[in-house]
């Protein structure tokens, strides 16, 4: 990884923060998107320890917006010639229905659309840097999971879990969709399971959920533990050509009927255009 430059998103705490500071200590610069200041610049703070010398960087933006997040490819496409990893892994789970500037419900637009964007927009950079790699954190919640073309935005019915499961589906078939259409190009996309992790997810909610996750969270794995996959995805040689597959405990995994589902990726590939505006 040593020179290689690695933009995260969700990249100052849990997974995404171990994950940023072993590739730093690897040898990689690391570019991040953050939305708090304070935490992008203790993570910063961190990262310099691991690469002295190294200028990491961040840019700022609310990821659940899609305006923020074109702008801010566009600020590294512009202080980035190339990229040779992209680690989508910002998410979040909200305990009641919220719809963003752009009319999408929250937890649809920050978990699947921001990686739709970032990666549509940086994909020059990508393919600047072939043999190049996309990793897109996802989650066993998918499982239970399957998409209503209908209702995409839970307008009819929200429940928290559920959207979240929905979007974490979307992650899966985003990733074979973009390793089918960069066939060709040396830039390969494959998403995870991290396993459930105690970290910052899920807190600041109310009634059953929330008192679930605090319990469960005393099982949980470390944000260490959880972070392998992610850094395993990212710089371990071992799967420099595999694109458009599901990982879990650093070894391939087999998803859900649904998330391989070719002709649901398609059509959610279609309505993500609409939605964005890219192509």
């Amino acid at each position: 990884m040593k020179g290689k430059v690695v933009v995260i998103t969700g990249g100052t705490s849990g997974i995404g923060q171990v994950a940023a500071e072993n590739l730093a200590g690897m040898g990689a610069r690391i570019v991040m998107v953050a939305r708090d200041k304070s935490r992008a610049e203790s993570t910063l703070s961190r990262l310099r320890q691991f690469g002295p010398g190294v200028k990491h960087s961040v840019h700022f933006a609310d990821v659940s917006i899609i305006g923020d997040v074109r702008k801010v490819a566009l600020e590294i496409a512009a202080a980035e010639p190339r990229i040779d990893v992209l680690l989508n892994n910002a998410g979040a789970m909200f305990y009641d229905r919220q719809i963003t500037a752009d009319g999408l419900e929250r937890t649809f637009a920050t978990n699947h659309m921001s990686y739709f964007v970032l990666t549509l927009a940086l994909r020059e950079r990508l393919a600047a840097a072939a043999p190049s790699r996309v990793v897109n954190t996802s989650s066993d919640a998918h499982r239970r999971a399957k998409l209503d073309f209908d209702d995409l935005q839970c307008e009819k019915e929200y429940k928290a879990f559920t959207a979240y499961g929905r979007s974490k589906l979307s992650n899966i078939l985003f990733t074979r969709e973009l390793a089918r259409k960069f066939a060709g190009t040396g830039v390969t996309a494959n998403s995870l399971h991290p396993g459930f992790v105690d970290t910052r997810f899920a807190e600041g909610g109310h009634g059953a959920l929330y008192y679930a996750f605090r319990v469960a969270k005393k099982f949980a794995l470390t944000p260490e533990k959880g972070a392998e996959t992610i850094i395993y995805l990212a710089s371990s040689p071992d799967v420099a050509g595999v694109t458009g597959e599901y990982f879990a405990k650093c070894a391939r995994a087999t998803p859900t009927n649904e998330a391989q589902d070719d002709d649901v990726a398609r059509r959610l590939w279609s309505e993500s255009q609409r939605l964005s505006g890219l192509g």
